[in-house]
């Protein structure tokens, strides 16, 4: 019976992995949907006000 139930969850499952993405995976995901929001929105001024205030702060 136990065996039954491994097979089956297995085959439920696939081959999906179940681990972490790699980080660059999961930004290459995201981004582009994030900039899509962020242009619909109007937010790409203030991405760009915060980056040069950081960019400031770091002395750059």
């Amino acid at each position: 019976m136990a065996n039954t139930v491994t097979r089956t969850a297995r085959a439920v499952r696939g081959t999906r992995r179940t681990g972490p993405r790699h980080p660059l995976v999961a930004a290459a995901m995201v981004l582009p949907l994030a900039a899509l929001l962020a242009y619909l929105f109007g937010g790409v001024d203030a991405v760009v006000t915060q980056a040069s205030s950081v960019a400031g702060l770091m002395g750059r």
